[in-house]
Formats: structure tokens, C-alpha cells, sequence
């Protein structure tokens, strides 16, 4: 089992930046990990996502983040981070921190509320 828990949302101004954190319990056991928002009246939606060096250490993001956004790992801390940056009001959204173990089963936060308003 895999527990996620977020932290770091909160109100932004337009062009700002903010950083979001996930501390993730069980962490050996993870293949796949990564953010994914919802923001208001739409569908859930991939952010980024990074796997394990041994599934190949590949990053793939959003076209609509790429260049602004970036996910890093601490392993000491067992916790990932979404650093955002010159952010836009359509990146008003729940943000979601997301995992996949080694047997693929999914495992989700419980998100975290991310608002970008002047």
C-alpha cells in the first residue's frame, strides 16, 4: 500500500509561482509517480509524470506546462515536488499527487487546491 499526502497549495497571483509538495509512504515500492489537476467543470488531466530509473527514468509533461513547471524528488524525504512558475489562471485547478506501484495498481492524494487569481 501506498499513502500520498499533499501540501502546499494556495492563492497565487497571475505570473507567480508556488510549490507543491507529496510525502509518499512505502516509496520502494513505487514504479511511477506524478501530479495530475482538475480544475473547475473539467476532466482530470495529466500534469507530469516521472518513472523509476529501472522503468527508464523517462519525464513527460503537458505541452500546457512544459517550460514552467517542473517535478523533482527528494528520496531522503520520500517526497516529490511540483515547482510552478509564471502560472495562469487555467492553472486553477485541484492538484493531485499520483502513484503507481510496481504491481500497477494507482494510488491517489486527496489534492491539493491550487488558485491563480489577481
Amino acid at each position: 500500500q501506498v499513502q500520498l499526502v499533499e501540501s502546499g497549495g494556495g492563492l497565487v497571483q497571475p505570473g507567480g509561482s508556488l510549490r507543491i509538495s507529496c510525502a509518499a509512504s512505502n516509496i520502494d515500492s513505487i514504479d511511477t509517480m506524478g501530479w495530475y489537476r482538475q480544475g473547475p467543470g473539467k476532466q482530470r488531466e495529466l500534469v507530469v509524470v516521472i518513472t523509476s530509473a529501472t522503468s527508464g527514468g523517462r519525464t513527460n509533461y503537458a505541452d500546457s506546462v512544459k517550460g514552467r513547471f517542473a517535478i523533482s524528488e527528494d528520496n531522503a524525504k520520500n517526497t516529490v515536488y511540483l515547482q510552478m512558475n509564471d502560472l495562469k489562471p487555467e492553472d486553477t485547478a485541484v492538484y493531485y499527487c499520483y502513484a503507481r506501484d510496481r504491481t500497477l495498481a494507482d494510488y491517489w492524494g486527496q489534492g491539493t487546491q491550487v488558485t491563480v487569481s489577481s
